[in-house]
């Protein structure tokens, strides 16, 4: 009986400590996912249309399960961890019965140890030997009634564990039943959501802007159009061109001065002096 006690305090303190645990990194996992929401929700911002749209879903998926999640730590607290907790005031109860029996045990073999002592050093002493015997009798029921108390304690303790150890599993195992399948119901759809997202919409809609930016820059000059002066190689041509003009107007002016020297000089030859 002592020794299923002893076990009971030795491993369900320790389940109960493991099972705090795993509802604490619970509680964690569900706050490091409400970081990764906020981040989602502030990165989608920062996207394209169709990526923003399919972020912002995923977010809202992943933030509902950990609603689930944190129902999930709620019962595993109250149903399990609680129930847990509650064996340490009932071990203590039976370590006490335990210890009142061993102490009236003790007594009920003191007071055997005194007959025998009483009866090897005056055998002929009936009287004494009679109240003895009388005090062993009591000290037997004593230990008798003790001992039929402690059974039906340890008894009722055992059973008592070995219900609670199956409900508290089984509420352990629904729990995680729970949150599990309404967990894989939300990522289903969290799933299609991603799996429909139209990358190409979001590249189109990423070169139409690119091209609304920069789509300029090779642009060339129409027939009969003067370039813009802020555009560094159109400033180049127009001053190339100057440069040819001036030049042809040059070439012509010279042309023109030979071909009216020679007519001035013959004019001159044919006037009388």
């Amino acid at each position: 009986m002592e020794t299923t006690v002893t076990n009971a305090d030795k491993y369900l303190g320790q389940l109960c400590t493991l099972l705090a645990a795993y509802t604490r990194k619970t509680a964690r996992l569900r706050d490091k996912a409400d970081q990764l929401v906020r981040w989602l929700f502030n990165f989608a911002n920062t996207e394209s249309p169709e990526l923003r749209a399919t972020l912002r879903d995923f977010a809202e998926d992943l933030a509902k399960v950990q609603d689930y999640r944190q129902a999930q730590v709620e019962r595993l607290e109250n149903k399990v961890v609680d129930s847990l907790k509650l064996y340490g005031t009932q071990i203590k109860q039976t370590r006490a019965e335990i210890k009142k029996f061993q102490h009236v045990r003790k007594h009920e073999i003191k007071q055997l140890e005194k007959l025998e002592k009483l009866r090897q050093r005056a055998p002929s002493d009936r009287q004494t030997i009679s109240q003895a015997e009388s005090r062993v009798q009591r000290a037997s029921g004593d230990a008798s009634r003790t001992t039929q108390q402690l059974q039906e304690t340890v008894d009722g303790f055992q059973r008592q564990k070995l219900r609670d150890l199956q409900k508290m599993f089984l509420d352990f195992v629904t729990i995680e039943m729970v949150f599990h399948a309404k967990a894989v119901e939300v990522y289903s759809g969290a799933f299609q959501t991603l799996e429909n997202y139209d990358l190409e919409r979001d590249l189109e809609d990423f070169r139409t802007k690119m091209h609304g930016l920069y789509g300029h820059s090779d642009a060339r000059q129409l027939p009969g159009t003067t370039p813009c002066p802020s555009v560094p190689w159109a400033l180049a041509s127009q001053s190339a061109q100057d440069t040819e003009s001036q030049q042809r107007e040059q070439e012509e002016g010279s042309k023109a001065g030979s071909t009216e020297d020679p007519v001035e000089d013959l004019r001159g030859q044919g006037r009388p002096s």
